[in-house]
C-alpha cells in the first residue's frame, strides 16, 4: 500500500484496502444517493427500498 506500506498477495485486496485510506465510495444508491465502498454493501442497503427480506425467522 502506498499510504501505509502494508503488502497484499492479491491486487483486488490492495485496492479495497487502499480505498479505506482515501475514503472512496464508488457505489451509489440511485434511490437515496447514499454511497458505499463495496457493491455488496450497496446491494444489502437496497433491500431497504425494495422491502426484500431474504431470511426467515
Amino acid at each position: 500500500c502506498p499510504k501505509c506500506g502494508k503488502r497484499f498477495r492479491e491486487r483486488r485486496v490492495l485496492v479495497f484496502h487502499y480505498n479505506t485510506h482515501i475514503d472512496e465510495k464508488p457505489y451509489e444508491c440511485l434511490e437515496c444517493w447514499t454511497c458505499f465502498r463495496t457493491k455488496k454493501t450497496l446491494k444489502v442497503h437496497q433491500r431497504i427500498h425494495t422491502g426484500e427480506k431474504p431470511h426467515q425467522c
